[in-house]
């Protein structure tokens, strides 16, 4: 499949090797000085100049089929939707999210606050609008609801015999872009879910929604509870397996980072667990962030004040919500204390 980059009259593009098919160049870690923020966290202190190396690139392409594109100078993942969009010439609104290393609408392969440096990207487009009245005939609808991080809300996840389990055009990857007529673009995932959590049980409510698009051959990941994907494989080919990840900052920054150790991975996944029981959500870089306001931390009280203090305080945390969030990240720490070396 051939390599292209999007024509620029301002500046050369990087170089591309098609037999170097989902690899990537190195980058430099004082930045460009072209608005490129990433930086990594091994930057030599010893004040010997380095040399100038090629930007950070990652290689894409549109999940039901496209050439394959290089994209790099970004710095968050509104930035890297920008860089995909102007790759492919197509508009920034039309992509729905990303998956990584699979071109299938898996979720469990779902883009969100970091990118493996050897990782693949998919971008995956809107499709079929489509309407539906739904009678919400139990408390709860069965749905865990992420966003793409520069605007859309949609579908991870479709709990088995629920109310949408049983509408058999809702699929998971869906987009949600309106609630009874209420634009829901812009606003975040927390924010549709509170929006159904408070529509009265035996209410009756209309959801526009918006499905990816889906070639002739395109596979779809499971419709209910996730299952991660042994082969980790797309088109035959195996991807990410670097040790290394590119992680996007609240602050705007790209920092590249070690892959996380056992104890933050399983506190990690601990904590978006109860945000999909107690929230209705699930959200990888918000767990993430959670778990690092919780390091270092000896007490819940001055976890508490550190999520009070930061840009958290909007999400209106319960302080039971709070203890549990904190009994996760303490687990996590005493299962990997207690593990043999």
């Amino acid at each position: 499949m051939p390599l292209f980059t999007r024509k620029n009259n301002n500046k050369q593009g990087p170089t591309t090797d098609a037999g170097q098919f989902g690899s990537r160049s190195s980058m430099n870690s004082q930045g460009s000085g072209q608005g490129n923020h990433i930086t990594n966290n091994n930057n030599n202190n010893n004040g010997v100049p380095e040399k100038t190396k090629p930007p950070l690139v990652f290689h894409c392409q549109l999940a039901h089929g496209s050439p394959t594109g290089l994209i790099h100078d970004f710095s968050s993942v509104r930035e890297l939707y920008q860089k995909i969009a102007e790759c492919f010439d197509i508009s920034e609104k039309d992509i729905l999210f990303c998956t990584l290393n699979s071109h299938k609408v898996d979720m469990t392969r779902l883009l969100g606050g970091q990118i493996g440096l050897d990782d693949f990207i998919f971008a995956h487009r809107k499709g079929r609008p489509k309407e539906i009245e739904i009678i919400k005939s139990q408390d709860a609808l069965g749905l865990t609801i992420t966003d793409n991080g520069a605007g859309y809300a949609f579908i991870k996840r479709i709990k088995e015999d629920s109310i949408i389990d049983h509408i058999e055009h809702i699929c998971v990857g869906d987009h949600i872009e309106k609630l009874n007529g209420q634009n829901m673009v812009g606003k975040r995932h927390y924010e549709v879910a509170r929006m159904l959590k408070d529509i009265p049980t035996g209410g009756t409510f209309t959801l526009r929604l918006v499905e990816p698009v889906r070639s002739g051959f395109q596979g779809i990941g499971p419709r209910s509870q996730s299952r991660a994907s042994g082969s980790g494989s797309a088109g035959g080919r195996n991807y990410g397996s670097g040790k290394e990840t590119l992680r996007f900052k609240a602050n705007g920054n790209a920092q590249i980072e070690p892959q996380f150790d056992e104890a933050t991975e399983a506190g990690i996944e601990a904590i978006n667990n109860l945000l999909e029981s107690f929230m209705g959500i699930n959200d990888t870089e918000l767990a993430s962030q959670i778990w690092e306001l919780g390091d270092n931390k000896t007490n819940s009280m001055d976890f508490a004040e550190a999520i009070d203090n930061s840009d958290l305080e909007s999400f209106g945390f319960t302080d039971d919500f709070i203890i549990e969030l904190w009994g996760a990240i303490t687990d996590a720490r005493r299962k990997t204390a207690t593990s043999p070396k």
